[in-house]
């Protein structure tokens, strides 16, 4: 059995990248091994631990939603971060593999489009200003484009462009972004006859990371996403909490109510 790690390594600030208006990437060292779509909990000195996903091996990448992530936007190159992991259970692929990220969601594929394992990235995002490291994966694999307002590629959602491709021809599909767009994913998997084919990387409040506190855990099946995921197959997400809610510190149910997939509202979670 895989030793779970229950201390944070110190890591340094190297630098800092300024992805969008409002992602940034973290670079630092020592690198953190893991597999694509582990994640790792990030402790921010004095304010809190979070988890977030890996974009790569020496780097997370990162959207500002609470406190933990509003102390690390003021943190500069030089400073000091604990990090615990790496965590859960990642993407499996082999064959030919589909990924779809929006947003920030974007991070957890990255790991998979560097190791040469995407054949074909859909890529959505509000606007062009918030597309999420486009060129890097334009380098990698065939690479194909939504935006909300349409400045750059389909207007429209990323679920759009996935009615335009033969989803069968793909072994795996591997998904992260807003929850409601997740949910519209596996809609469409579902209706071609494939949705264990589908592996999706889902955003929840986590305390303690390694199963323990069931802070994480999905209604009905108690299926604790730190241990059991981060990386849940489509065929396990049905008739369970997925794209209706969340829960926050508290427990308290907090409902996804976005007028479209681009303005989805959540708890700080994994990676976002």
């Amino acid at each position: 059995m895989t030793e779970i790690p229950t201390m944070p390594v110190p890591v340094t600030i190297r630098a800092i990248v300024q992805e969008t208006p409002s992602i940034r990437s973290f670079y630092f060292d020592p690198a953190i091994p893991s597999s694509p779509g582990q994640f790792v909990m990030v402790w921010v000195p004095g304010v809190d631990e979070v988890p977030m996903a890996l974009s790569s091996g020496h780097s997370i990448t990162v959207q500002k939603v609470g406190d933990a992530t509003a102390a690390l936007f003021e943190m500069q190159v030089g400073d000091r971060l604990g990090i615990r992991g790496p965590l859960g259970n990642g993407f499996t692929v082999s064959g030919k593999t589909l990924a779809i990220g929006g947003g920030v969601g974007v991070a957890p594929l990255l790991n998979l489009v560097s190791a040469g394992k995407v054949s074909t990235f859909l890529l959505g995002a509000r606007t062009k200003d918030e597309l999420l490291l486009a060129p890097l994966i334009r380098a990698a694999c065939t690479l194909r484009i939504a935006t909300d307002d349409g400045t750059e590629g389909r207007h429209g959602f990323v679920t759009d462009l996935m009615d335009e491709i033969d989803l069968t021809d793909y072994d795996h599909i591997c998904v992260c972004g807003p929850e409601i767009m997740m949910v519209k994913v596996l809609d469409r998997l579902q209706k071609a006859g494939i949705a264990e084919r589908g592996q999706f990387s889902l955003h929840r409040y986590m305390k303690c990371g390694i199963g323990v506190c069931g802070s994480c855990a999905t209604d009905p099946h108690g299926l604790r996403v730190c241990r059991d995921g981060p990386v849940f197959t489509g065929d396990r997400l049905f008739e369970t909490e997925f794209g209706k809610y969340a829960r926050d510190a508290s427990g308290r149910r907090v409902y996804f109510a976005a007028p479209h997939q681009g303005t989805q509202k959540k708890p700080e979670t994994k990676g976002h």
